[in-house]
């Protein structure tokens, strides 16, 4: 395979012309979309590679977007933030730019201190990836580059973010719960930590009220102190038949702790999950989750960011990507569950 691959070369093989090819990679106008995806299709296939460089001498940008994730979102056991980040590097690849990844130190979050790849003039635009504080989102919407905020909001209406539909995904799982017979359903979850827990709390509350279910406080557990590290979860005294966990490594611990103290899921307890992430299958039994569409949720924050580069004025506002419930082997019937040991 040649190992320099040319604009020309990308055009002799679709027989169109080298401009052609060229107002498609940099999507320039006087080319259809069809064919544009067509020209950046066959470009990947054949090892084309942008020279940002000459690039960037040319039109002044870095076409550098800035991944911003807070501390508390990575390390080993985050499986879903870095599952996004693959999927927002692709999509970011397939426009031309490339995702420069900054973590965001909990002293830095909580000093207002910008990124420093935004400092150095090292990016044209931020994707925000995982909730902040609130001081810090007022703080990035202050920046003088687009940003995009993905996996939450806030009461910020003018900020443009991307998340999975939260509300719906926790009803229809809670919805499932009941149709087989629960009834005493508990919530695990910081209510205060995230919109997307507050969302999935509010979506688990709706389906009791729907239901006729009194919603029990004592069967709202905490699964995380203020800094987003997860904490033991204490146990009711009476253990319900079912829990909604607000993600899938809650759900895989609080399965844990239960076999610890003698029950067994789902004979004894059902347990759902949410996001479909490596937690939903590396132990027994598999979780019933929500899969989050991270694929779409990134090519629709990579598509706003682009957009936005264009047009800094531009607004798209919230925007929600349906997900879809996972059956696997977490739920069943209802038992009768005595007194914790």
């Amino acid at each position: 395979m040649k190992s320099n691959i040319t604009m020309r070369d990308i055009a002799e093989k679709l027989g169109v012309s080298s401009v052609t090819v060229s107002k498609a990679l940099n999507d320039k106008e006087g080319v259809s979309a069809d064919l544009k995806l067509k020209i950046k299709k066959v470009a990947e296939e054949m090892g084309y590679r942008f020279n940002t460089v000459a690039r960037a001498m040319k039109d002044g940008r870095s076409h550098n977007i800035g991944i911003i994730i807070p501390e508390r979102f990575t390390g080993m056991t985050q499986s879903f933030y870095l599952n996004v980040y693959q999927s927002l590097s692709k999509s970011l690849e397939q426009k031309g730019y490339y995702g420069i990844l900054h973590i965001l130190s909990l002293n830095d979050e909580k000093s207002l201190v910008p990124p420093r790849i935004y400092l150095e003039q090292k990016v044209d635009g931020l994707i925000v990836l995982g909730q902040t504080n609130k001081a810090y989102i007022e703080m990035i919407q202050s920046v003088n580059i687009p940003v995009v905020f993905m996996d939450f909001y806030d009461e910020h209406t003018d900020m443009d973010s991307v998340t999975t539909d939260n509300f719906y995904g926790a009803y229809d799982l809670t919805n499932y719960l009941i149709s087989k017979g629960h009834k005493e359903i508990a919530y695990v979850g910081n209510l205060y930590a995230t919109s997307s827990i507050q969302d999935r709390f509010l979506g688990y509350y709706k389906s009791l009220l729907e239901h006729g279910l009194k919603r029990n406080d004592n069967y709202i557990l905490n699964d995380r102190d203020e800094e987003g590290k997860y904490v033991d979860i204490e146990l009711p005294d009476v253990i319900p038949s079912a829990f909604v966990c607000n993600c899938d490594q809650v759900a895989r611990l609080l399965i844990n702790k239960l076999i610890e103290l003698g029950y067994q899921v789902p004979e004894d307890v059902s347990v759902v999950g949410f996001d479909n992430d490596v937690y939903a299958t590396i132990g027994v039994p598999g979780l019933t989750t929500v899969a989050v569409d991270v694929e779409e949720m990134a090519s629709i924050a990579v598509r706003f960011i682009d957009e936005k580069m264009k047009d800094f004025s531009k607004k798209f506002g919230r925007v929600q990507v349906k997900g879809r419930i996972i059956y696997r082997d977490s739920v069943s019937s209802p038992l009768t569950v005595s007194k914790k040991t």
